[in-house]
């Protein structure tokens, strides 16, 4: 029986895109061994042009470019697709409702580790539709969780970092200090661990960077790569 095919959907941003691709591939060869690298198919868009739908809130002609995308995966053999953005999970219900295979939802993924490691409260970092918006919190909220997010000017500051720096590959140190006390703020707050909940945030925090915050941090990019590849070695290894 041969492992199933992972369709990724990719290109918000590329950075991180980059980081699903590499992170699966590792995963497959390290259960499989020998020379196994993954069977995936990937579709990458224009980032330039979803963030315009996003800053402009044309979120349904938004859902409708990346079902299309879905689409087209699907018709490449994808058994199942990896939406490799956080904040476009907005827009999965379109995605889902025009594809006949599973889309493997990112909060649901994330909010599985979290339980895992028996918490029930957690900061949520990623973009200010993501932080501001209900459609993440709300999905984490179903699993029984309680997302906090950071006061306006940490919103501001974590939401620009990404799109201006990250999305960039641009790294800095200011920036990083910057996250760190945001995420310092919201375990004073009461979280017990916190959601990396942009997959572009794990070019600039590590988890073992969890002794600066004194919480768990739940990198969402690889928990999201990881439960792809169990899902897709799930058949082959029963």
């Amino acid at each position: 029986m041969t492992m199933k095919r992972i369709g990724l959907l990719g290109g918000m941003s590329w950075q991180s895109t980059a980081e699903y691709y590499r992170l699966i591939n590792e995963a497959v060869a390290a259960r499989l061994g020998a020379l196994h690298s993954a069977d995936l198919v990937m579709v990458s868009v224009d980032f330039a042009q979803i963030e315009a739908l996003q800053v402009s809130g044309r979120w349904d002609e938004a859902g409708q470019r990346l079902a299309d995308e879905a689409r087209a995966l699907e018709r490449a053999g994808a058994d199942l697709i990896v939406l490799c953005t956080n904040t476009m999970h907005k827009v999965a219900p379109a995605i889902e409702a025009a594809v006949s295979v599973p889309l493997l939802h990112l909060a649901d993924a994330t909010a599985g580790a979290v339980l895992a490691a028996d918490l029930t409260t957690v900061g949520l970092l990623g973009t200010a539709f993501t932080m501001e918006q209900d459609f993440y919190r709300a999905r984490l909220e179903r699993h029984g969780l309680t997302a906090l997010i950071p006061d306006p000017a940490g919103r501001a500051d974590v939401h620009r970092v990404i799109y201006d720096e990250l999305c960039h590959g641009v790294i800095r140190d200011e920036s990083r200090r910057r996250y760190l006390e945001v995420a310092a703020d919201l375990v004073a707050a009461g979280a017990q661990g916190i959601i990396l909940g942009c997959t572009e945030i794990e070019l600039l925090l590590r988890p073992d960077m969890a002794e600066d915050v004194g919480v768990p941090l739940f990198p969402t990019t690889r928990i999201h790569a990881l439960a792809a590849v169990d899902a897709a070695l799930d058949a082959r290894l029963s």
